[in-house]
């Protein structure tokens, strides 16, 4: 499932195939893996391409979103604050109030089945306050 095209016709899927083709490097693998997890964790993710180059995921609302820097690829949860983390894995942006990521460096082991329970509860927490506006609406 994908929303909208860009102006070079292609899908938010195929920019972030040419996103993961491009770094051709451990960054390449790195993000193609995450992606992999987040639409095991929800096989009806969203996948979407904004700010000029970064690949999102969303359902219900933005789960997270896939930046590629030199020396790192960064996964951020946008309501990451709100979620329970028991694995630990955010290692970033500890200090705000609403955002949590991940840090992931070169050679970086990736607790797959905690990456995928933090997916499904980032979407949980989505569902949950997409049917609470829906219910206040009503």
């Amino acid at each position: 499932m994908e929303k909208g095209e860009s102006p070079t016709g292609m899908s938010p899927s195929q920019l972030i195939d040419a996103k993961i083709k491009e770094l051709g490097d451990w960054r390449g693998e790195i993000l193609s893996r995450l992606r992999a997890l987040i639409k095991e964790a929800d096989p009806d993710v969203v996948e979407e391409w904004k700010w000029r180059g970064v690949p999102v995921w969303s359902h219900a609302g933005l789960i997270c979103t896939g930046e590629t820097y030199k020396n790192v690829v960064k996964m951020t949860f946008a309501k990451g604050a709100a979620l329970m983390d028991p694995s630990g894995l955010f290692n970033s942006s500890l200090d705000g109030n609403t955002r949590r990521a991940i840090d992931f460096h070169e050679g970086a082991h990736i607790d797959e089945e905690a990456l995928k329970t933090l997916v499904r509860a980032a979407v949980a927490l989505n569902s949950s306050k997409a049917r609470s506006r829906s219910t206040k609406s009503n």
